[in-house]
């Protein structure tokens, strides 16, 4: 029976998660090692009974007695912190799903990778903060990653077993968010409540936002350098608002292959727990002559200024990428918190690489996860809005 483990499983991603290990047999099918959450602990509790996991921890310590409560007489052991978070991810399992919002992600996930198995990654913070990091503790765990963001998952797809050489360029979609239509001059007034609805996908709040101010597209570009090894002038992002096409890889001799599918994470998902093989799983198949049709246009970076910033962390390489997502964390905890504006987020960012850049070491690729957090905790600092 296979060893699973789901960190970040009261989010929608991990919800999803959830959903398809019930469908696919729950506990007579997967033994469950361990799931993870923030303060939905009753979810959490809910989620680690059902599936008879192991171990459930919450992320905050003041959180454990809820959730010793709500697990008491299930024989689920229970814990909280950072450090059980690691603890947990270290237990052996085949399969674990990195669903963590942010760089909390990064420490269970390179704990997860050190001990082996398959690394299914949602967490797009982790290649995009530490990249040489994670790709050393798989190399010494002799673990595989396989991506689970809809688009990467598209290429990877899409990609089979071509050579990256062979790749042109590849191309991934954005659906424009909440505001890819509204004229220019209102989106300095854009509340928290108009970015935090998504036209087409059911996500989190914050990865909701990000996609409206297109952070969300632009760590993925950033991820796709990454993951694939690919040339920043080989990624290419388009507007398409109906989220059909995920993703299309051209080839050096001028095809082109695209991935389509529903606007729906479980795809992805089910493709990386049930990789190398394809099983069913419970999404409508796409009717294209009821689509209709599918629009594409270049994004404008006016409207969307972290796509630049995104070309301008690639360039810099090393710490750029912890540095501008640790940046982008804290300006939208500021919009959250209704202390900046819309569109005065990718300033902030800005403001924090152009301060740090010329800081000793700024150059070099963090060598450690404590060099990621410190660098994490100087963004921060630089970023938050004037008090």
């Amino acid at each position: 029976m296979r060893g699973v483990s789901i960190f970040g499983a009261t989010g929608s991603i991990g919800e999803s998660g959830f959903d398809l290990l019930m469908r696919a047999g729950g506990p007579d099918a997967f033994r469950t090692v361990a799931l993870s959450g923030g303060r939905n602990i009753a979810r959490l509790a809910e989620m680690a009974r059902a599936l008879r996991a192991e171990i459930a921890v919450t992320a905050y310590d003041d959180a454990l007695p809820d959730l010793r409560d709500a697990l008491a007489g299930s024989g689920v052991q229970v814990a909280a912190g950072g450090a059980a978070l690691i603890e947990a991810a270290s237990r052996p399992a085949d399969w674990t799903l990195s669903a963590i919002v942010g760089a909390a992600g990064l420490p269970p996930g390179l704990a997860a990778l050190e001990r082996g198995g398959t690394l299914a990654l949602a967490n797009k913070e982790s290649l995009v903060c530490a990249a040489p990091l994670v790709k050393a503790a798989a190399r010494r765990g002799g673990a595989t990653i396989l991506p689970v963001d809809s688009e990467h998952s598209a290429i990877f797809q899409s990609l089979g077993s071509d050579n990256i050489e062979n790749v042109e360029a590849v191309t991934i979609t954005a659906s424009g968010g909440a505001f890819r239509d509204w004229p220019l001059e209102q989106l300095a007034l854009a509340t928290v409540e108009q970015a935090s609805t998504h036209p087409n996908w059911a996500m989190g709040q914050r990865i909701t936002i990000d996609s409206a101010s297109m952070f969300n597209k632009a760590m993925e570009v950033i991820e796709a350098h990454e993951f694939f090894d690919l040339p920043p002038r080989r990624i290419k992002v388009l507007v398409h608002p109906e989220s059909i096409v995920h993703a299309m890889v051209t080839h050096n001799d001028g095809g082109t292959i695209a991935h389509l599918g529903p606007p729906d994470m479980r795809h992805a998902i089910g493709y990386a727990l049930n990789w190398p093989d394809r099983r069913p799983l419970p999404l409508p198949l796409l009717d294209l002559a009821k689509i209709g049709s599918l629009t594409f246009r270049e994004p404008c970076e006016t409207r969307w200024p972290a796509l630049a910033l995104a070309r301008g962390v690639m360039a810099a390489g090393g710490a750029a990428g912890a540095v501008f997502n640790a940046a982008k964390e804290q300006a939208l905890d500021d919009f959250i918190a209704r202390r900046l504006k819309f569109t005065e987020m990718a300033g902030r960012v800005a403001h924090a690489l152009d301060r740090l850049s010329g800081q000793p070491g700024f150059g070099e690729s963090p060598s450690s996860l404590s060099d990621v957090l410190d660098w994490d905790a100087a963004a921060r600092k630089e970023a938050a809005c004037p008090i």
